[in-house]
């Protein structure tokens, strides 16, 4: 999947180039190059599709692990507690940065029209905005199949987690079905996301074609800018996770950047926080002593449930998109985003860097009300911000388990003194 990544990358700038050559030294040839475009939009069309039944899958049974470690002990229920903080605040923190970064450096307009036009997406149609009684009443679905198919992802949402959260209390064996029903579908989109994307560099190419051919050259500027804010936002939030470590975890500044050198390092070459999993046991162990019995538990259940970064470089991407059209989201609507956030960042845990980038971003942009049609050509630049992601998950990870290493400790003293 990295290597489909450099590709997907090549294929974007071959388009890029291609499309602008088009434009300025073989108009000609316009009508060939608009016909191959037209297969970025079926391309398109296929990962769309997936976004839907993917959400709801993840989202069902990453509830039912989250419910079940709740119930393993009082560390683990912890540490979910610190998790859901965190990925709160880090949803706040990534849409005020992003719009902070947005308000110093703004996308040329007629560049931003050029582009969305480029890749065939429709201008957004601000209507009525809803009022907080009716955005209330509409949280609910009043039929699930109906929201599913007019992508109404907030209220598709809360019917996913409503509907986790019950399969819970169901007898085991019955649970034990449905989780398994549902993550049989998510592999199967999974597997599905893997098939379109192994055409992604055809699919970029040709939707690439299509910017080039009608913004020409400037739509690499628009992708730089892009890359820098996404990529600035999702370090920032990587320096925090520092400071929380030291500021709330009490790690002194030499040891815990010391410890987290090597992890990084990994993290960075593999983009993958799993495959640091052993390089962050043996800092949190030996580099930040962290009792074994408090490591050996919190760092493999933020692997699986916490990504630190998720919602700021999820968030930041949206609200980018939301910037190219000119449209600024309400706040109901920005509350939903979060929420939405929040729930696909725990779901999508895990997932390769491109299909978690589809399934956690998609909803996001359908809860603020942009379309996500832009996803297909943005997708080929996320190799760049993928590394900040990982940085910023990995150190999230040891900054929480340093945070309830030292409440842990004091919890124990308490008996102690008591």
């Amino acid at each position: 999947m990295k290597s489909i990544s450099l590709f997907v990358l090549a294929a974007l700038i071959a388009g890029i180039i291609v499309g602008a050559l088009v434009r300025t030294e073989a108009p000609q040839f316009t009508g060939i190059a608009e016909g191959v475009g037209a297969f970025g939009g079926l391309w398109l069309n296929a990962l769309s599709m997936t976004v839907v039944p993917l959400v709801v899958s993840l989202l069902i049974t990453g509830i039912a692990s989250v419910s079940d470690a709740t119930k393993a002990g009082g560390l683990v229920a912890r540490a979910v507690l610190l998790f859901s903080v965190l990925l709160v605040f880090a949803a706040i923190y990534g849409i005020l940065a992003t719009q902070g970064l947005l308000a110093l450096w703004p996308v040329d307009r007629q560049d931003a029209a050029a582009f969305i036009a480029s890749v065939g997406a429709d201008a957004v149609q601000i209507t009525e905005r809803p009022t907080f009684v009716d955005w209330l009443r509409g949280l609910a679905p009043a039929n699930p199949v109906s929201a599913a198919a007019n992508n109404q992802i907030l209220q598709l949402v809360v019917f996913a987690v409503f509907f986790g959260f019950a399969a819970t209390r169901t007898p085991p064996a019955m649970r034990d079905q449905l989780v398994g029903f549902f993550r049989a579908v998510s592999e199967t989109m999974i597997i599905i996301v893997r098939w379109i994307l192994l055409a992604g560099p055809l699919g970029v190419f040709a939707l690439a074609l299509g910017v080039g051919l009608r913004a020409g050259f400037g739509a690499v500027e628009t992708l730089v800018q892009y890359v820098l804010i996404v990529s600035a936002v999702t370090l920032s939030v990587t320096l925090i996770a520092w400071a929380i470590a030291i500021v709330f975890g009490r790690q002194p500044i030499g040891r815990f950047t010391a410890a987290a050198a090597p992890v990084w390092a990994i993290a960075a070459s593999t983009q993958s926080s799993l495959a640091s999993l052993p390089a962050m046991l043996d800092a949190a162990l030996r580099g930040l002593r962290i009792p074994a019995h408090v490591a050996d538990v919190t760092l493999p259940l933020a692997v699986a449930v916490f990504r630190f970064t998720s919602p700021v470089a999820n968030l930041a991407v949206c609200f980018f998109v939301a910037h190219l059209y000119g449209y600024e989201p309400s706040m109901m609507e920005i509350v939903g985003a979060i929420v939405v956030a929040f729930g696909v960042s725990v779901g999508s845990v895990g997932l390769p860097g491109q299909i978690s980038f589809v399934a956690s971003i998609a909803p996001i942009c359908m809860a603020l009300g942009v379309p996500f049609e832009l996803l297909g050509i943005l997708i080929a630049v996320e190799v760049i911000p993928d590394i900040f992601r990982t940085l910023g998950n990995v150190t999230g990870d040891l900054a929480a388990t340093s945070v309830l290493s030292r409440n842990e400790n004091r919890d124990e003293l308490d008996e102690a003194s008591g």
